[in-house]
């Protein structure tokens, strides 16, 4: 059906004996046209989802008999006309989804046959005098203040919204009393509500849904909440409750035969799940309780839930196995158990599992094989096993998976010879199958994974050559075989992959010209290291090629490498002798950069500096801190560099030097700042750097002449979560920056982030998992142990990690919030639900059906953000988790 289009027509307003007006679900715009006061005997109308804008005309006031008003989903803004409150013939008034704005006028208590008022989703800033309604909506505004209780004294009360408003105070310790009829309350993420749950709401007999999500309610669950025998859906996620008794509570739950919906995540309820749950309503389709203290073993009896779609127990202390009963699950589609201690083997139940969609069991002591029945469960589209101690071959039935998104098998023990079936993962956007024990060769088979965006194959014990095959992989960003016993050449029909922005080939065996096309364009030397014997362009850091190195002989190979060898032998003593005796010779000014801190075969002069910079011009200044300025320049051979000199008046820039030196020397990674040289004497210190020409993402964030997508921002911050991986994880001893923050993260030509200024970082010893320093970062984004006490450990940076994805997805600095209002506050009064209030509005772009989609992305990551923002370090993810999270994310992204 076409949908009408353009202004409203006027002429409608000749229609004297119109009753009844719909204009929704159309393309109009302009106006609602003040004429339309003139249709006196308009009982009903409908002027829902269309784009009209202005306010509503004060003559609607003269419909008089008019019974129900929609104006929903528009562009209205102003306030509502004082003359609607004259219409006591209203019975229901719907004004969701504009921009409405003020306060509701006293006059609202004119409509005494009012039944339903819906104003959810504008920008109300006060509650006013309600009379006796049957629904209020009110969701979504801006309401402040105490809640107004008077709204509780409505007895004929079926349903109330107050979710996602400004509003403080506590649940009403007669609630049962005062609103004997309510049927669905909905109360969730509200600024400051807190207290406790009332016992008096079971006498809320007729309850079917209470929703109490993302508050600051304390206090025990009452288990009287089972006599709510008509509950279907108890959402109590992340507040502060605790149970005197879980078992008792959850056995009282089995009381409430209708129950779909069970949410009792993120709060400490420490205790253990009971046989009863198997006794819960067979209704049950979603059950989380993540991050809740819930230790012991999963019940056997959970298998009885036979309508069950979501099961969520991850981040527990769950131990033992995954029970077999699961196996009776045949409707679930989400099995989350990650982040326990659950051991023994993933058996062949769980094939029986036809509808399941998403598999994770990470970060647990499961052992033994995956099941070879797996591959017949052909809903799977994402499988995460990662970082257990799984020992077998990869099934090759695994192939037939021919909708799977995302395999994850990383960090466990896995053996044998990756499967020539796993070219048929043809929807696979992401392959991780680093750190375990795979040999053998690639097979030619992955050249069909045509969609593949993420593989990593790094430290295993794979053999053989890199398949020529690999790019068809015309999807492929990111490829880590780093850390294996691949041989033989880089294939140059790699540099067809025109989208690879990482590919690490560093710790093998291979040979032969590194390919200087396309995406080779853009790599780091680093990518390149230890390995046998690679040559090609210089700025790889390598020998240069021979021009004919396939037909030279081996005679000439030797007479080569002599040469080298006494030229070597006789310009080493030489070059020493002459910097030797500068020295003595007490020069101030240093003529060569040192190398001492740095390793690296570049050598750039404290002159060739001055000249690179122009005797550091100040038009040539990018950028200053606290110790020190950096400048932009160009060598004579024509690379641009950025230039850190530090400032000596200052006595911590010498330690912040020191620091940088110290910690950079050894560090070799995609997503760190790479040095080229030092350069340094009692008068002059300075760091030579690669040049980033796209700046920080500070200047991207908060410049008008600038923007970066979702997908671009969630790419940078994917980045640098990589970046800490590697310094937390992946270098001997464990690095912490200690500053994270926009200004600290730069965008190469590629817009490739990279982690910059290590001045005040720390460098773990083996045995210290902290330690305490007097040196503060940025205020905003430092951890509550960090601030007050100095302690700094890689879970500061996780900390201030998340107020940083927080603050790339919001446009807001952590900063600017005043009082006790924080970043993190103002995003957790507001998600999930509102995500919409809380989203940089620049990024929402769509309008149509796939806006939810983007606004759910956008949810997944203040999840993980707020995840890594936790106040307790012991619960804050660690950048490994933070990266696969953020992947899986980017996953859906892309399908959006």
């Amino acid at each position: 059906m076409n949908k009408l289009h353009g202004h409203m027509p006027i002429s409608l307003s000749n229609c004297s004996q119109l009753q009844i007006l719909s204009l929704s679900v159309n393309d109009f715009d302009g106006p609602i046209h003040s004429e339309i006061g003139r249709l006196s005997n308009l009982q009903i109308l409908y002027l829902g989802s269309n784009h009209f804008t202005g306010i509503i005309p004060q003559e609607i006031g003269n419909l008089v008999n008019l019974v129900e008003l929609a104006v929903e989903v528009n562009q209205i803004t102003s306030s509502i006309p004082i003359s609607i409150f004259n219409i006591s013939s209203l019975q229901v008034v719907s004004l969701r989804g504009n921009n409405l704005k003020g306060s509701l006028p006293r006059e609202i208590g004119n409509l005494t046959k009012m039944q339903v008022l819906f104003l959810r989703e504008n920008r109300f800033t006060e509650i006013r005098n309600l009379v006796e309604l049957e629904e209020l909506a009110l969701g979504f505004n801006s309401f402040s203040g105490s809640l107004p209780m008077e709204i509780f004294n409505i007895s004929g009360m079926r349903a109330m919204a107050l979710s996602f408003n400004n509003l403080s105070g506590t649940i009403p310790p007669n609630i049962g009393s005062v609103l004997p009829n309510i049927e669905e309350l909905y109360m969730s993420n509200l600024t400051n509500l807190v207290g406790t749950v009332p016992h008096s709401i079971s006498n809320c007999s007729k309850l079917t849904i209470l929703e109490l999500s993302g508050n600051k309610l304390t206090g025990l669950i009452p288990n009287s909440l089972g006599y709510l025998t008509h509950l279907q859906n108890l959402n109590l996620w992340e507040n502060n409750l605790t149970s005197d008794s879980f078992l008792s509570f959850l056995t009282s739950l089995t009381n409430c035969r209708n129950l779909r919906l069970l949410d009792l995540s993120l709060n400490p309820l420490n205790g253990m799940l009971p046989v009863s749950v198997g006794n819960f309503s067979k209704s049950l389709v979603k059950l989380c309780a993540t991050d809740s203290k819930i230790n012991g073993q999963i019940p056997n009896e959970v298998g009885n839930l036979s309508s069950l779609l979501d099961l969520d127990l991850s981040h527990n202390n769950l131990i033992g196995s995954i029970p077999t009963s699961t196996h009776n699950l045949r409707n679930l589609q989400r099995m989350y158990f990650q982040y326990n201690k659950l051991a023994g083997f993933i058996g062949d139940h769980i094939c029986k599992l036809n509808h399941l969609g998403a598999i994770d069991l990470g970060q647990n002591q499961l052992s033994g094989s995956l099941p070879n029945c797996l591959g017949n469960v052909t809903s799977l589209r994402l499988i995460y096993l990662a970082s257990n101690k799984l020992n077998s071959n990869i099934p090759t039935s695994l192939g037939n998976l021919k909708d799977l998104g995302l395999l994850d098998l990383s960090s466990n023990n896995m053996v044998g010879s990756l499967p020539p079936e796993i070219g048929n993962l043809k929807a696979a956007t992401l392959i991780d199958l680093s750190m375990n024990q795979f040999s053998n060769g690639i097979p030619i088979e992955i050249g069909g994974l045509l969609n593949l965006e993420n593989f990593s194959l790094r430290h295993n014990k794979l053999q053989g050559s890199i398949p020529d095959s690999m790019s068809n992989m015309v999807g492929l960003e990111f490829l880590d075989i780093s850390h294996n016993n691949i041989s033989g050449t880089i294939p140059m029909s790699l540099e067809k992959l025109q989208y690879l922005k990482y590919f690490n080939v560093s710790d093998n065996k291979l040979h032969g010209e590194i390919p200087s096309g396309g995406p080779f364009k853009n790599l780091s030397s680093q990518f390149f290291i230890n390995n046998e014997a690679l040559c090609g362009l210089s700025r790889f850091n390598v020998p240069t090629c021979p021009t004919s190195s396939t037909h030279r002989s081996n005679r000439t190979k030797l007479l080569v490498l002599f040469l080298l060898l006494g030229i070597t032998l006789v310009f080493v003593p030489i070059a020493f002798l002459f910097l030797w005796r500068r020295y003595r010779r007490g020069k101030r000014a240093p003529q060569q950069a040192g190398s001492l801190s740095i390793a690296t075969t570049e050598r750039i002069s404290y002159y060739e500096l001055l000249q690179a910079t122009d005797s550091l011009s100040e038009s040539n200044l990018i950028g200053s801190g606290s110790f020190g300025s950096v400048y932009k320049g160009i060598l004579r051979s024509g690379t641009h560099i950025a230039v850190k000199v530090f400032n000596l008046q200052r006595e911590a820039a010498f330690k912040s030097f020191d620091t940088e030196c110290e910690v950079l020397r050894c560090l070799r990674h995609r997503n760190l700042v790479k040095v080229i040289t030092s350069c340094s004497n009692l008068d002059f210190k300075a760091l030579v750097l690669e040049f980033m020409p796209n700046g920080s993402l500070d200047k991207y964030l908060y410049s008008h002449n600038y923007f970066l997508d979702i997908r671009q921002r969630l790419s940078i911050m994917i980045d640098i979560a990589c970046a800490l991986e590697y310094l937390h994880h992946g270098s001997s001893s464990p690095v912490i920056h200690c500053d994270l923050k926009p200004s600290n993260v730069l965008l190469d030509e590629d817009m490739v982030a990279h982690l910059s200024d290590f001045g005040i970082s720390k460098l773990l010893g083996e045995d210290e998992r902290d330690l305490y320093t007097k040196t503060l970062a940025t205020l905003g984004y430092i951890a509550l142990e960090y601030g007050l006490d100095g302690l700094v450990s890689i879970k500061c940076d996780v900390y201030s990690y998340g107020i940083m994805l927080l603050e790339t997805f919001t446009r807001r600095k952590p900063n600017e919030f005043e009082g006790d209002l924080s970043l993190k506050q103002w995003v957790s009064y507001s998600f999930p639900e509102a995500v919409m209030d809380i989203v940089d509005a620049n990024l929402i772009t769509s309008m149509d059906n796939r806006l939810q989609k983007e606004l759910d992305v956008v949810a997944s990551i203040m999840k993980v953000a707020l995840n890594c923002c936790a106040e307790s370090p012991a619960r804050r993810t660690n950048m490994k988790d933070v990266v696969g999270m953020l992947q899986k994310i980017k996953i859906l992204l892309l399908a959006c």
